[in-house]
């Protein structure tokens, strides 16, 4: 007799669900495991604050198949984010599929068979449940998991005295920081989406940013759409990639005069527009700077509040400790400044964490300094049974992160025609340095790959043999991608699929099928 190939899926936001959809169609045998009780990974209810809404507009930010409601505003709110997630897994019944409220504690490779033994945990009851086989595992669990709070000097003295430390994930609703001094770390989107809506209930609220970043406001001079700007291959070709190609060529070779006038006229704009220099809040350095991490858009009122007072922004300075003073809680910032702080928000990035694995399995997928070293941000050199889907975070990460599991289900189904494995290192490796480089640092451990999502989108389509039309592509020039038309990717995909029949991956480690005794 045969069985289906079990695939196990760590995570249910966007790349766990599009991947669970996408593999069942090819006769896949999927479950999907998340520790939360909901769908949604980043946008669920037991982690998104107040205030919290896309980046992108609702057109852009949705999956090939499956568009936002039209009466969502331009901006959805995480509570609608979610609650379109919970229309796709009811559209596409993918509830027999979900195990929720299920963590998975440890993930066990046999690399003889290979095949994956999942420990599980029940959240509610705290126990353990009994372990899950599976034939392959896609890691979907987001690289904005595990929100990353710094260890501050004195915080065990702050929180005894009634102070409190967290997460901006953490803050569910305005009654915890009303009437409280908020003091909110970092200047990311977060951190200034959680800063605008604290000054309204708080009794005061600073920002206390190590550096300031360039941000985008949604309607340049209150008129063009920011996706005009940043969402379009042109946009995207004002940053030079790792090698530009056609069009981007002569915008960083002949016509880079042009494209730095075009990014210095936009900074221009910004600078007027969100009055950086009257509140002193204009950034280090030009506005290309922006590309070294993740682009964020200028909060609603978030300028406003700081220009008439209600929003105290601390640049270019850290907390160096946190204390009591005369019975009040308070922060030492690094210039001598103390701040009332009953409650500190750290909006200070997420960690890249795989828990689950063990420690010589985690060496294997990165390089010597901790970078995921995946191909095309999805397959690990030498690990069998693993690929990763969501770990290509971008402009359109909905559509990122299924386009990653089509090329998931082609590379499992045999139908992709991969370098050999040390190109793929020399490839990757290339790309990590210049990613090193171009963001200082900062590239979430190899997983952020802002502002070239287009890039990656043509890479991983150029792999599996299939993309949109050259009308499509020359229209991207000027508008946003728009999702809807990527789903004839996935249709013709899955076409080729069932016309080739069962074959045997050279990439995977067994077929589609498996013998079993009996």
């Amino acid at each position: 007799m045969t069985r289906p190939y079990r695939i196990g899926i760590i995570g249910a936001g966007f790349a766990g669900l599009s991947s669970a959809k996408v593999l069942r169609e090819f006769g896949f045998d999927v479950t999907v495991f998340d520790s939360s009780p909901d769908v949604g990974g980043v946008w669920s209810r037991t982690r998104r604050y107040p205030g919290l809404t896309t980046q992108n507009g609702k057109d852009s930010y949705a999956l090939s198949d499956f568009p936002m409601p039209r009466d969502y505003p331009e901006w959805p709110t995480g509570e609608q984010v979610q609650q379109y997630l919970e229309s796709y897994v009811e559209e596409r019944d993918l509830k027999p599929l979900l195990r929720l409220s299920t963590r998975v504690t440890r993930a066990e490779l046999d690399e003889s068979v290979p095949q994956w033994t999942l420990r599980l945990k029940d959240i509610a009851s705290g126990k353990d449940l009994p372990p899950c086989t599976v034939d392959h595992l896609v890691v979907a669990n987001g690289i904005f998991s595990t929100p990353f709070v710094p260890d501050y000097a004195g915080a065990e003295q702050f929180t005894a005295a009634g102070g409190r430390i967290c997460s901006v994930s953490d803050v569910a609703d305005l009654d915890q920081v009303a009437g409280k001094h908020a003091l909110v770390v970092g200047y990311g989107k977060s951190a200034c989406d959680a800063a605008a809506v604290f000054s309204g209930v708080a009794a005061s609220t600073s920002v206390v940013a190590r550096e300031l970043l360039w941000k985008i406001p949604r309607k340049l001079g209150g008129v063009v759409n920011y996706k005009y700007l940043l969402l379009t291959r042109l946009g995207e070709g004002l940053f030079r990639y790792l090698r530009p190609r056609g069009f981007e060529r002569f915008l960083h070779g002949p016509g880079r005069p042009l494209r730095n006038a075009m990014l210095a006229s936009v900074q221009a704009l910004i600078t007027r527009q969100l009055r950086l220099r009257e509140t002193g809040l204009v950034p280090e350095g030009p506005l290309e700077r922006i590309a070294r991490s993740t682009v964020s858009l200028a909060t609603e009122s978030f300028y406003e509040s700081v220009a008439d007072g209600r929003i105290a922004v601390h640049r270019d300075r850290t907390i160096q400790r946190l204390a009591v003073r005369s019975g009040q809680t308070v922060a030492e910032l690094s210039d001598g400044t103390i701040l009332p702080a009953d409650v500190v928000v750290c909006g200070t990035g997420w960690r890249q964490s795989l828990p689950f694995l063990d420690d010589e399995l985690q060496r294997r997928i990165t390089d010597e300094a901790g970078n995921f070293a995946l191909y095309r941000q999805v397959l690990p050199h030498d690990v069998p049974a693993l690929t990763f889907c969501g770990y290509n975070s971008s402009f359109f990460s909905p559509l990122s992160a299924e386009i990653a599991a089509w090329w998931i289900a082609a590379h499992l189904t045999g139908n992709l025609d991969l370098p050999p494995v040390e190109e793929r290192r020399a490839q990757v490796a290339e790309r990590l340095a210049w990613m090193e480089r171009r963001t200082e640092g900062r590239h979430a451990r190899g997983t952020n790959i802002v502002p070239f999502s287009v890039h990656n989108i043509d890479e991983l389509l150029s792999d599996i043999g299939i993309g949109v039309s050259r009308r499509e592509r020359f229209a991207e020039w000027l508008r946003p991608l728009n999702p809807s038309a990527y789903a004839r990717v996935g249709a013709r995909l899955l076409a080729r699929h069932r016309a080739s029949g069962p074959t045997v991956s050279q990439g995977a480690a067994h077929p589609r099928t498996q013998k079993v005794d009996g």
